[in-house]
């Protein structure tokens, strides 16, 4: 009974915080977490809500931490935790913490698209064309090669 009203919560909360709504969403996290005190998604996503509604980056990210700890092999636990040091301006952080979780959740992809958004892009060779530009993308893959040839690119 107690966990499927916990579900309910937390399903509530989920959808109130991918509307964007993170401020409605936090009762029903914080529902949730309290009806399943054991459970690393309801304190994983308590936490991102933490950050998002009230900016409290230091329980947040106590609530990921130990999420993560519960379930290593969970990507999506990971990548909560990074988009709590993301807004708490903590990019390098965000990124150790998904470069960890592609360790213990090798196969999931959206750990790799994260670190890829974290990452510092290069301007573009052309800066008065813009970075889709195909003589940009040419240019670009040109300069990544011949930086990868002398050992410079990251």
């Amino acid at each position: 009974m107690m966990d499927t009203e916990a579900f309910r919560e937390f399903k509530t909360g989920l959808t109130l915080l991918r509307d964007r709504r993170a401020a409605k969403a936090l009762p029903h996290m914080r529902r949730a977490v309290e009806l399943d005190k054991n459970n690393p998604y309801y304190m994983s996503y308590l936490g991102v809500v933490l950050a998002r509604s009230e900016g409290k980056w230091g329980e947040a990210q106590k609530l990921c931490d130990s999420a993560v700890r519960m379930k290593r092999n969970q990507a999506q636990l990971y990548l909560n935790l990074a988009e709590v040091y993301a807004a708490a301006g903590r990019r390098e952080d965000a990124r150790e913490a998904l470069e960890s979780g592609l360790k213990f959740a090798r196969r999931d992809v959206r750990l790799t698209i994260a670190i890829n958004k974290l990452t510092q892009r290069r301007p573009p060779v052309l800066s008065f064309l813009s970075r889709r530009h195909p003589l940009n993308r040419q240019l670009g893959r040109l300069r990544h090669r011949t930086m990868r040839l002398f050992g410079q690119a990251s």
